[in-house]
């Protein structure tokens, strides 16, 4: 494994992703578009809930947060995609180009990515409504570490079914990432969805972060077991995930890559 071809790899993305608009929409602009509707519904909610003057602070970070798996899941899925639609697979594994390099490189991509989004919606959330995410202190790190897996894990089953299944279910890395919100608690407890939808959500690692950051914002109580629930999900989700993609790609390749497209 070199670093040399990571790093090469990972400029390729980048090179693509500040020349082309549409994935520059997608890491800015809707983040800023989610900040300012749900702020503003936030901000009508809390006149109407004098006991509950955190609402704003809620809901945004449930926003704020959702970045990190969103963008995750959708730099893992899109560059596959990426590749497919310019018929480059084939191309990119001309070069001494190993696949786990491949795979470190879109990791690596994805949280520069992801964390620039987060960044910037940081930025947005604090200049308009004064919202300061930092003010989770060093409970950041235990939140996001699980949200950006269980975002990878997402992105890479998606793209191990583009894989065997062509293009035709392309959609899917656009659509069901938001299948799973719901069921992740991002706005809401978790007790107000109905007992089988909490089933659900007990298998989604999201649900115990943002339940987790509600309960540091409520009371300043960290509850460790609800991270490493999360952790453990998430671990297993994205080692789950990526045999799933690698054997994809493998299954592909043998059966000829240009049956993709």
């Amino acid at each position: 494994m070199k670093l040399h071809r990571i790093y090469a790899n990972v400029l390729r993305y980048f090179y693509l992703f500040r020349h082309n608009l549409d994935r520059l929409t997608d890491a800015f602009y809707w983040p800023t578009v989610d900040l300012v509707l749900w702020g503003i519904a936030s901000l009508y909610f809390r006149s109407y809930l004098d006991n509950a003057p955190a609402i704003v602070a809620f809901i945004l970070s449930g926003v704020i947060l959702w970045i990190i798996v969103w963008r995750g899941q959708a730099e893992i899925s899109v560059n596959v995609l990426e590749e497919i639609w310019n018929r480059n697979l084939i191309n990119i594994f001309v070069a001494p180009l190993k696949f786990s390099e491949w795979i470190l490189s879109l990791l690596a991509i994805g949280a520069i990515k992801a964390f620039a989004s987060f960044l910037f919606a940081v930025l947005v959330a604090f200049l308009l409504y004064k919202v300061q995410i930092f003010s989770f202190g060093f409970y950041l790190v235990p939140f996001i570490i699980p949200l950006l897996l269980f975002g990878y894990s997402v992105g890479f089953f998606i793209s191990g079914l583009v894989l065997r299944f062509g293009t035709r279910i392309q959609g899917l890395s656009w659509s069901l990432i938001f299948v799973i919100s719901p069921f992740s608690a991002i706005y809401y407890p978790l007790e107000i969805l109905p007992a089988w939808a909490q089933n659900i959500a007990s298998f989604i690692p999201a649900s115990y972060i943002f339940e987790g950051a509600r309960e540091v914002l409520m009371s300043g109580v960290f509850d460790q077991n609800k991270v490493f629930i999360s952790v453990a999900l998430s671990v297993v989700y994205f080692v789950a995930a990526l045999l799933f993609f690698r054997q994809s790609f493998y299954k592909a390749l043998k059966n000829g890559l240009t049956k993709v497209y």
